[in-house]
């Protein structure tokens, strides 16, 4: 029986040596995927060639995806970390810069007051914890716990069903994309896309550097 989905694998510290990206290749990986989010240029140059080199030796095409960070979005750090976010209970994230308690938290994204509304609901940490939106007061937003559990400095924040104003294409996703481009990738993931345009600007930064590769 052909089999017709496709095993991606993202790769990192635990795969991070010849022999255990070759045991993934072995293992049927059909997609090595670089996180962008973490790791450095060299860490992932490093980790490109080791895919090439263990596809080449299995004789199995192995491709390459690139997921380019897109504007992500967290929460800032706490006086003492984790915190227990009970359900039912209010906590306010703030664009202030602070140190954060138990019940209030800063966030990287500046304009989160000005893109959320009452009833919009927040997801932290992957969705482990979420909240929904209450009311916005100048630069805070009051939110009440729907699903508690533990929270920790700098997890990232998702915004459902909220148009976020941030550009899809960040100046440090420009130029991992081109990097990436110049590494021979096979495909390039972005986070976030809101519309065809956001997909434009990777094609714009593609067709100034001369490679076009599905998105």
């Amino acid at each position: 029986m052909t089999r017709r989905a496709k095993i991606v694998c993202t790769l990192g510290p635990a795969t991070s040596t010849p022999e255990m990206v070759q045991a993934l290749v072995d293992a049927g990986m059909d997609v090595a995927r670089l996180n962008f989010s973490h790791g450095t240029h060299d860490h992932h140059a490093r980790a490109y060639d080791m895919v090439r080199q263990a596809s080449d030796r299995s004789g199995r095409s192995v491709g390459i995806l690139a997921d380019l960070q897109g504007p992500k979005i967290r929460l800032g750090r706490f006086e003492q970390s984790p915190v227990l976010w009970v359900a039912g209970e209010e906590i306010t994230i703030t664009v202030e810069e602070c140190v954060g308690s138990r019940d209030r938290i800063s966030t990287t994204y500046a304009r989160l007051a000005m893109d959320v509304k009452p009833g919009d609901r927040l997801l932290i940490d992957d969705g482990n914890v979420a909240v929904s939106v209450l009311r916005v007061e100048g630069d805070d937003v009051r939110c009440l716990v729907d699903e508690g559990g533990l929270v920790s400095d700098r997890k990232g924040l998702s915004l459902i069903g909220v148009a976020v104003s941030a550009p899809a294409l960040s100046d440090k996703d420009a130029e991992d994309l081109r990097f990436a481009l110049g590494l021979g990738v096979d495909f390039v993931a972005l986070s976030f896309v809101r519309s065809p345009a956001d997909a434009g600007l990777v094609h714009a930064v593609m067709n100034d550097v001369g490679v076009r590769l599905p998105v």
